[in-house]
């Protein structure tokens, strides 16, 4: 992924533009000639000297990573390529092959893309780069951890730890662990049968390059998970606020549960000192069978001045159900892609989400519901509060229902809550409806807590900065109440207090 070399060029009265990929120097010798040349050639471009004025464009067989990549993206990827060994399993190697491939054609970011065009990646951009080589267990992290009697499955700086796991007995057929590492010939065979088309932005296929494993979790046929299992990625690499230094990590999961399983899934990612710099480049694909079941919580409390951008695809076969339950606090810069494709009939998707800014910090939630059978049914609420004059947050909510989808019952709705003069919000939300037999909603409410709230307690006697807190955490709570294990949403309540009232024991 060398740099091309500049032409060498000797001329007399000579006005000439080039646009040139070479792995050799060019010469080109003229008198009083006009040129413009468009070579990614080899060897040098021949000039018509008898008609000065022509301009020459070669055809030949362009070399794709000269012709159309970014250059930055490709040095990240080439880092990345240079700090992960070497592979034994042809699922993974795939998955890294297809990704490089994309990144030939895939540019960085700007604000003039319309996906992110409220969302600003000059964060990570003007960052020095650093993929996180395999972590050694130090005995502080242990610590981290240690919190939870539900059945864990730890991720350090994007490796699986099972050495900080706590891995209960499973159900007979569930497997949870290192792709790597599966011994089954069967769920070998079902993970090579899994193939997904699905083609997300830059940051998909970073990851896809970037991934030093997979954890497969994977749920047999009829198989009811009882514990709630909790896969928790800590970010234990990072570097100090002010410098340029990013170290840059890639965990992937793969989710297959096969036809009438179940099984709850809590995502939960924290960091080391709040201050500390990192990136957290997620993906997690979901596949859930024929009349299965995945309850999917999300908690996000990063480091404040860490990058954290995720991917989530999920794909529902007929009269399954997905619940996605999210809340996310942390990061600098906080981006969240949600893609779910419905694939069979009586298909039932509920979408949950709650972001808070309380620094300088944007929250950007991006998500697309695709339809495209009859009796689908999909509610998606979203909530934020921006509690900081410079944070900001995002929503663009896309639901498509095409042709076939008859019958469907789709409602959208966002709520924000502007608790500073200068917090800022972006939402979008949008429904796209094709079929004729819908019944289909959508809103979105942007304001301040209102007056006559704050009266309500006023009257009785609370305190203006009680009430405040009390209605701010209200608002949350129709989301945290829906998270299905108690002890996480117990933990959750905890921690939003907390950050309302950092004071209080």
């Amino acid at each position: 992924m060398a740099s091309a070399l500049a032409p060498i060029f000797s001329t007399k009265s000579t006005s000439v533009s080039v646009s040139s990929s070479l792995s050799t120097p060019t010469r080109i010798s003229t008198k009083s000639t006009s040129v413009s040349v468009y070579s990614s050639l080899s060897t040098p471009t021949r000039i018509n000297q008898k008609n000065p004025k022509v301009r020459v464009f070669t055809k030949p067989k362009l070399n794709p990573i000269s012709a159309f990549s970014d250059p930055y993206v490709l040095q990240i990827a080439e880092t990345l390529e240079d700090s992960l060994p070497s592979l034994s399993s042809p699922p993974l190697q795939k998955l890294r092959e297809t990704s490089s491939e994309t990144l030939l054609s895939t540019p960085w970011p700007s604000r003039k893309d319309e996906p992110f065009r409220f969302t600003d990646t000059s964060f990570l951009k003007n960052s020095r780069i650093e993929p996180i080589l395999p972590p050694k267990i130090q005995s502080s992290s242990l610590d981290v951890f240690s919190d939870t009697l539900l059945p864990t499955i730890s991720i350090l700086d994007g490796y699986i730890m099972n050495e900080l796991s706590q891995l209960k007995e499973l159900a007979s057929g569930v497997y949870v662990g290192s792709l790597l590492s599966v011994k089954s010939e069967a769920i070998l065979k079902r993970v090579s049968e899994y193939e997904s088309d699905f083609k997300g932005d830059l940051f998909w296929s970073l990851n896809g390059v970037g991934t030093p494993d997979v954890l497969l979790v994977y749920v047999p046929e009829g198989c009811k998970v009882e514990n709630t299992l909790v896969l928790r990625y800590i970010s234990g690499e990072s570097s100090d606020k002010g410098s340029k230094a990013l170290p840059f990590s890639n965990p992937r999961v793969l989710v297959l549960v096969e036809k009438g399983g179940e099984i709850s899934i809590v995502e939960e990612y924290v960091g080391g000192e709040k201050d500390k710099c990192y990136w957290s480049n997620s993906v997690i694909e979901v596949v859930v069978g024929e009349g299965a079941k995945v309850s999917h919580s999300y908690l996000q409390n990063q480091s404040l001045n860490a990058a954290h951008i995720k991917w989530t695809w999920v794909q529902q076969e007929s009269t399954s159900t997905y619940e996605h339950i999210e809340v996310s606090t942390g990061g600098k810069l906080s981006r969240h892609n949600i893609h779910i494709q419905q694939v069979g009939p009586d298909t039932v998707t509920e979408l949950s989400t709650f972001h808070m800014c309380i620094s300088d910090q944007t929250q950007d939630l991006h998500s697309r519901l695709v339809l495209d059978h009859p009796r689908g049914v999909s509610q998606q609420i979203h909530k934020c509060i921006v509690a900081h004059s410079s944070g900001q947050a995002v929503f663009d909510g896309n639901v498509q229902v095409n042709r076939y989808a008859q019958q469907t019952d789709a409602g959208q709705l966002t709520r924000s809550l502007l608790l500073e003069p200068r917090a800022t919000v972006n939402v979008k939300p949008n429904l796209q409806i094709i079929a004729d037999d819908v019944k289909c909603s959508h809103g979105a409410a942007i304001s301040d807590l209102e007056e006559d709230q704050l009266f309500y307690f006023r009257a009785r006697g609370v305190d203006v900065e009680t009430a405040r807190k009390a209605l701010i955490f209200s608002f949350a709570a129709e989301v945290v109440d829906r998270f299905p294990n108690a002890s996480i949403r117990k933990k959750v309540e905890t921690h939003i207090r907390e950050l309302l009232d950092p004071s209080r024991p």
